[in-house]
């Protein structure tokens, strides 16, 4: 029997259920999950659970290069307490309530839920006390000189992940109020109780979901140019291994937030018309990874030939202005590697980014994680080339990399505590009302 027309059904409803919401998507994606294995609970006894709320890589699926494999639908919370001032003990206990609901009802893995919230310079400025001088966590800024973000300043972010849609739609419809359950498992407080819900932001990646999204998003030729095996807008795929930090590497070692990290979100518009219209596939991988790239034919395809590492050498990154001179332009990847990389050659971020279509264009959520707010913003000023534009050809955002194709929205940081210091902690790392 053809089943395609149900297939091409079910993938057209789940394109659309996480980018909208409510009652109605979660419905419809319910339906189509009925034949679907039940979605596994978390452990009894949670003790097991990891203490960091960023330890992902081990719960999430892998490639045959060992690459990383994002969890395809992705939900971004941003969050701000209802009242002005510091958090009570009772509006502590019921986001830990909320937050431990999650970790009976979902096993935390891609197949289950994967989850982190995070807290803003601005939510700490509501202590008397200041955050401790190692926690490197300014206000977020502009970080080129041709940009000019909105600010997220919201006091958390709750990042909601797992590879069906139907658990993180039914997660967030539990946590503000709209499900009794999850999964099974009775919700004791809402997270509304304490916190209200100012932005919603959702995304997915993972190969042939771009491409099912495309048509008809500002942003994107009408020809539908993004490639079925792409899971990424531009065309190829990311976060090789070998190019990105490992979990141990951004974690917090020492100080009250030992077992934490930093986040920076971004939100970046993406303007691809030139990018597929006027540029070829040599001039995309040049442009993308870099100029070496092209000449030798180093990418197949979306770069899956790659394996773990996206071949930018320190040989490419120390000769960038020789090939600014040559080929006349910049790779993205080779200009971030300036600054991604310690003095022993570890890199130094972790990112993790997801495409979105939300307000019905093509857009990157840009999440990274980092010990030091400072060590993303050293990046992302190498990515910026705005040194390089004394070259002749180079200018600040055309031959420069892909900066002529992405344009920054929003930017905000983060602290994500340790999993103990989850709900609402003071700048001094306590959490006041759960303490024992």
């Amino acid at each position: 029997m053809d089943d395609g027309g149900a297939d091409t059904s079910r993938r057209d409803v789940l394109k659309a259920a996480v980018a909208a919401g409510g009652a109605s998507a979660l419905s419809a994606c319910l339906e189509f999950a009925e034949d679907e294995d039940p979605v596994p609970t978390g452990p009894d006894d949670r003790s097991s659970l990891p203490a960091r709320q960023h330890a992902w890589n081990d719960r999430v699926r892998t490639d045959d290069h060992g690459n990383t494999l994002l969890p395809r639908h992705q939900v971004l919370l941003y969050l701000s307490l209802s009242e002005s001032g510091p958090p009570g003990e009772s509006d502590r206990r019921a986001v830990e309530g909320v937050l431990r609901t999650l970790d009976r009802a979902y096993e935390r893995s891609h197949d289950g839920l994967l989850f982190s919230i995070a807290y803003s310079p601005r939510y700490f400025d509501r202590y008397e006390a200041s955050l401790p001088a190692s926690i490197d966590l300014p206000e977020p800024q502009a970080l080129s000189p041709f940009e000019s973000p909105e600010f997220d300043r919201q006091d958390a972010l709750l990042h909601l992940a797992s590879d069906r849609a139907e658990v993180v739609l039914a997660a967030e419809a539990g946590l503000t109020g709209a499900e009794a359950t999850v999964n099974g498992v009775a919700m004791e407080h809402t997270l509304i109780d304490t916190l209200e819900v100012v932005d919603r932001r959702t995304g997915f990646v993972g190969a042939g979901m771009p491409a099912e999204r495309q048509d008809g998003l500002e942003g994107i030729p009408s020809s539908n140019p993004v490639p079925e095996a792409s899971p990424l807008f531009m065309g190829f795929i990311a976060g090789f291994r070998q190019n990105q930090a490992s979990e141990d590497y951004v974690t917090l070692a020492d100080g009250p937030f030992a077992g934490g990290t930093t986040k920076h979100v971004s939100n970046l518009r993406m303007r691809l018309e030139d990018w597929y219209g006027e540029q070829s596939y040599d001039d995309r991988v040049a442009e993308l990874f870099s100029p070496v790239h092209a000449e030798q034919g180093l990418v197949e395809g979306v770069g899956e030939n790659l394996g773990d590492d996206n071949g930018v050498t320190p040989e490419i990154v120390d000769s960038i202005r020789e090939h600014a001179r040559e080929f006349a332009r910049v790779g993205h990847a080779q200009k971030a590697a300036r600054a991604n990389r310690d003095d022993e050659g570890r890199v130094r971020t972790l990112r993790r980014h997801f495409e979105s279509t939300d307000d019905d264009e093509a857009s990157l959520h840009f999440p990274s994680l980092q010990r030091k707010m400072t060590t993303f913003e050293e990046v992302r000023r190498a990515m910026n080339g705005t040194d390089l534009a004394d070259e002749p050809a180079i200018r600040q955002r055309v031959n420069n990399g892909i900066l002529e194709y992405i344009f920054v929205k929003r930017r905000g940081n983060f602290l994500v505590p340790p999993r103990s210091l989850r709900a609402l902690p003071t700048p001094d790392g306590r959490v006041p009302g759960l303490e024992r």
